[in-house]
């Protein structure tokens, strides 16, 4: 079943979301650290957080960014820190969708069980304003590709 068919059957059903759930990012970082991860960056994003770090997208890319399927994904400090995080995210205006989009991921919708589960990591989840079921599917379906990608690495190792 293609990407297209399987995010057109997830908005026909129902949810335990289906009358929204409030997020408002506190800004902690708590996404932002932790285990090592991917932080994918679409090819579309390269250059507006290159922009705004007032850098050429090639230094951007050599110093910031490794490979990782069809784009790259940005560097961590050693302890799985993004390297744009210190004291708050260095480029939160122009993140990248997969930033944007947390905690509205598909993994932590998956159940409620999930979404309790993550909402005790995340200060936001259950504060500031109401997010429609059709926007919550908007964000899982612009990052789940990402999801995709992140699943295929790690079946591959």
């Amino acid at each position: 079943m293609s990407e297209e068919k399987i995010l057109k059957v997830l908005k026909d059903r129902s949810y335990f979301f289906d009358k929204g759930l409030c997020f408002e990012c506190q800004r902690c970082g708590k996404c932002c650290t932790g285990e090592p991860g991917i932080i994918y960056v679409t090819p579309g994003e390269i250059e507006p957080i290159a922009k705004f770090l007032d850098i050429s997208v090639d230094v951007f890319v050599e110093r910031c960014l490794y490979p990782f399927q069809d784009s790259y994904s940005i560097r961590e400090a050693e302890e799985g820190r993004c390297i744009f995080y210190e004291n708050g995210c260095a480029i939160y205006p122009v993140r990248p969708m997969q930033c944007r989009s947390y905690p509205f991921w598909f993994q932590n919708l998956r159940s409620e069980n999930m979404w309790r589960a993550v909402k005790k990591q995340c200060p936001g989840i259950g504060r500031g304003r109401r997010y429609s079921k059709e926007e919550i599917l908007y964000f899982v379906g612009s990052s789940f590709h990402i999801f995709l990608k992140a699943l295929q690495e790690s079946s591959e190792k």
